[in-house]
């Protein structure tokens, strides 16, 4: 068994919702993300780092979930600032019974266990681009929250981390966020969101002990990245 993750798929099979306007590189991504699934086997395990599906209410995201759940292997999914869908996991989790989507699991407040290690995350907060003040910081505070009750949940085994937005970026430090992966021992912390020539500001590497990568769909070329390990469950 095997672990991959991958960001910001941004599939849109029920909304007009091109995007190679973003680049050429974007041109038929939803093929690519296929043909580069194919190399994983039913028993892997990808993380999927937030911005799933352009649609706005769950039954617009129901052919790109479809296409998820067809791919190989099961999937993790946490919440992006796209995924407008996303209302709880409760109603989620009835849809895609529903919907007879039978690979895609939720991490949101929660842990999953993958051998001696534990997959943790949330959607975390990105200061710098939203508007400030108490609605912000609001924001933050939940998203503080459910992490820590991610990690929480993961007991005594190692962390790893996955969110959206990054906590480190340019000259940027989500210090609400470093501070709990540095508390946690997390090891890695993997996360999205960043596209294009923002990806030159991206950090990838290490800091208070964790490793941070980005891996946000067009940065590794659409394909699913292998972690740095297996572990046998």
């Amino acid at each position: 068994m095997a672990l991959y993750t991958i960001g910001d798929l941004h599939l849109s099979f029920a909304k007009d919702k091109p995007m190679d306007v973003f680049g050429e590189r974007w041109r038929n991504h939803a093929e690519k993300l296929r043909d580069n699934f194919a190399k994983l086997n039913d028993d892997d395990l990808t993380v999927l780092c937030g911005d799933l599906s352009w649609g706005m209410s769950l039954e617009e995201t129901a052919p790109d979930f479809a296409f998820v759940d067809a791919l190989p292997g099961k999937k993790l999914i946490l919440k992006g600032n796209h995924d407008y869908w996303w209302t709880t996991a409760a109603k989620t989790k009835r849809f895609f019974e529903e919907k007879g989507i039978a690979t895609i699991d939720i991490l949101h407040n929660n842990a999953f266990a993958w051998g001696e290690y534990a997959i943790c995350g949330t959607r975390g907060w990105f200061y710098e681009e939203e508007t400030g003040g108490e609605h912000d910081a609001k924001i933050m505070r939940r998203e503080v929250m459910r992490l820590e009750a991610s990690l929480k949940a993961a007991g005594d085994r190692k962390k790893l981390v996955f969110l959206h937005y990054p906590p480190i970026y340019g000259a940027y430090r989500c210090e609400e966020i470093l501070s709990l992966l540095k508390e946690h021992r997390v090891g890695l912390c993997c996360y999205g969101h960043i596209h294009g020539k923002g990806c030159g500001g991206a950090f990838n590497g290490w800091h208070d002990g964790t490793e941070f990568k980005l891996v946000s769909a067009d940065f590794i070329n659409f394909t699913p990245l292998r972690l740095p390990f297996s572990a046998d469950v």
